[in-house]
């Protein structure tokens, strides 16, 4: 893999998806200096756990994907998500999440080469109520955007549909479920219907100064599949921590995943690392 190419593009998405929104909204790095006692990292470390947290974050969360394929070689995913709330009077927040993959995929037959460049792109907005009780929720549409540079990299089609999340806290303990659906509506009529749901729960478990332990695994479903091929479910997690380079917080982790039941050329296993800059207003 050519890792100057991937980074061109990579940094060239970010330019586009997020630059513009971001600097359109300003970057609130005014936060208050945490005072005697108080754990301001460890405060940041739940918001950043929190998909639906009125806070602007920008996620870089990378998939590296093990024995994908028919020869089992290694598929690369850098997913770029901004996130970018906005305020809907005293009541509501608008959450928006923007997910644009980098792919660099492996041949899937002999003589083939390996495919670089962008995934389809999926948004999400969430509405959800600005002063929530114990159950944090939110819930919206999700879009799927055909944007993907090469035919092997995505779908060739227009989809939408709902999507939830709902989450509590219990002291240190921080768990939820996200869940979406999406259904193609139009695009190319020789490529298949997407017809998918994605399911993420997610537990955290908070220490001191930022550091946390956490699992999200993300549990998809192809109903478009023949049966024995439908689902993809993935165990493991991990941990990281939330911490500061100056006064930009910045939350990096590390999970790894086995696929317990997968498609046939499915990977087996997984690992993802993400780094994520929040923007505290």
């Amino acid at each position: 893999m050519d890792f100057r190419k991937f980074w061109s593009v990579a940094c060239l998405a970010l330019l586009f998806s997020a630059s513009p929104s971001i600097s359109d909204h300003g970057l609130a790095f005014g936060y208050e200096v945490p005072q005697p006692g108080e754990d301001l990292a460890y405060d940041l470390a739940q918001a950043a756990q929190n998909p639906v947290a009125n806070v602007i974050s920008l996620p870089f969360q990378n998939n590296t994907n093990f024995n994908f394929g028919p020869l089992e070689k290694t598929q690369n995913i850098l997913n770029i998500q901004p996130v970018i709330p906005f305020s809907l009077g005293q009541n509501w927040n608008l959450i928006t999440r923007t997910i644009l993959p980098v792919i660099s995929q492996p041949s899937l037959f002999p003589g083939d080469d390996r495919t670089f460049g962008l995934g389809d792109t999926v948004f999400t907005a969430f509405l959800s109520p600005a002063s929530p009780g114990r159950i944090i929720w939110g819930a919206g549409p999700v879009l799927l955007l055909p944007s993907a540079t090469d035919e092997k990299l995505g779908t060739e089609q227009w989809g939408a549909g709902p999507s939830v999340v709902a989450l509590t806290t219990r002291g240190p303990w921080l768990f939820g479920v996200l869940a979406n659906h999406i259904w193609s509506f139009a695009g190319d009529s020789s490529r298949s219907d997407v017809n998918q749901t994605l399911i993420q729960p997610f537990i955290n478990y908070n220490f001191p100064g930022g550091w946390f332990l956490t699992s999200s695994p993300i549990i998809t479903a192809n109903w478009e599949a023949d049966s024995n091929q439908t689902w993809t479910v993935p165990l493991g997690g991990g941990g990281g921590r939330l911490f500061f380079i100056g006064r930009q917080p910045v939350n990096v982790a590390a999970q790894a995943f086995y696929n317990v039941e997968k498609p046939d050329f499915g990977a087996d296993w997984s690992l993802r690392l993400s780094v994520q800059f929040l923007f505290p207003r």
